[in-house]
């Protein structure tokens, strides 16, 4: 009875709060960086408005699991101390009434009532440890698509090899002296019984002979309007030599801007611009973009690969060797010169 209580105490209790509270920690600071990603996805075009709210709200349901995980946890270290408390009360409570009500000895009243004791004591932690148990495995489970019921049965059931080891164990303690033999036997019977029904089972998937191919003369399916992809209402094309200007993992800004364009245009305007899909078109030139509403090219221009528009604001002493451009922005002149002519041309 003590081993018991010792074990759901000290090790499991405790082991289930401590990765409760590191769990639920970790979870609420990786939350502004996932929702980060999870815009960062929706700017670039990857994931839909619904697919973006769809995931906000996993993240969401994630964070308020681990933090609900954390305070049940408290629940269950205190129902354990709970059981400790009672266990001491009844103890004493019972051999004081043995002593001096029914004026038992004090070996006989320490011994009948700490034999109800650890009657009820029994009663009372093994359902306490199976809580504790259950607590353990839902908060120190991994990330899975999968329900944790399914989860379980599949890694439980998933081989036959560890039904075997379970039924071989089970077997070995029911004939040992003085334990329950039927109840032992009969759970190593199922396990085992479980275990070659699986290993039959799976042979018998193996064995099965593979599909035939389709029948090449089978009718095509008729197009819907589920195979027509979605027109976006604005969009940002751009050639393969410009994408490290839109991928934030090779260092580029445009879209923070972009985002920072229409955070400043609802301010000043009072107009939400709709969402701007990024993404590359191979049918364009290297250095090539395009601006498209629903579908219809509205702008487009090419951008030298590895040079910068020095745009002329009617205060340059000098003149700058480059090919000459202009700003699409304020239509001012401007001359086109290499990445590394910046400070030149600044002075």
């Amino acid at each position: 009875f003590l081993i018991l209580v010792i074990i759901n105490f000290v090790v499991i209790t405790k082991g289930a709060g401590r990765i409760a509270e590191v769990a639920a920690r970790f979870t609420l600071d990786s939350m502004p960086g996932k929702q980060l990603a999870v815009d960062a996805d929706l700017n670039a075009g990857f994931i839909n408005e619904s697919e973006a709210r769809t995931r906000r709200h996993d993240i969401g349901r994630e964070s308020d699991f681990y933090g609900a995980m954390d305070g049940a946890s408290k629940f269950v270290r205190g129902d354990a101390i709970a059981g400790i408390i009672i266990l001491l009360v009844n103890l004493i409570g019972g051999v004081l009434v043995g002593l001096f009500q029914h004026d038992l000895g004090l070996t006989e009243a320490l011994g009948r009532y700490a034999l109800l004791t650890v009657g009820d004591g029994l009663v009372t932690q093994i359902p306490a440890l199976i809580i504790s148990t259950a607590a353990g495995i839902v908060v120190s489970r991994a990330s899975s698509e999968q329900d944790l019921s399914r989860e379980f049965s599949t890694q439980v059931f998933g081989r036959p090899q560890t039904l075997y080891v379970a039924a071989a164990v089970l077997g070995s303690l029911g004939m040992i002296p003085g334990t329950p033999h039927l109840a032992f036997l009969t759970i190593a019977a199922v396990l085992g019984g479980l275990g070659v029904w699986l290993m039959r089972r799976q042979r018998g998937l193996i064995d099965i002979e593979p599909l035939a191919l389709i029948d090449e003369d089978i009718a095509p399916v008729d197009v819907t309007w589920d195979d027509i992809p979605p027109v976006d209402v604005l969009a940002l094309e751009v050639g393969y030599r410009l994408i490290p200007l839109v991928d934030r993992n090779q260092g580029g800004a445009a879209l923070t801007r972009i985002t920072e364009a229409r955070r400043r245009f609802a301010t000043d305007m009072g107009l939400v611009v709709p969402l701007i899909r990024v993404r590359d078109n191979l049918d364009l030139k290297p250095n090539s973009y395009r601006i498209t509403l629903k579908g219809v090219d509205v702008a487009h221009g090419e951008l030298p690969s590895g040079q910068v528009l020095a745009v002329d604001m009617g205060e340059v002493l000098g003149q700058l060797d480059g090919m000459a451009g202009e700003d699409p922005l304020t239509a001012l002149a401007g001359i086109w010169i290499d990445a590394g002519r910046v400070e030149e041309a600044e002075l």
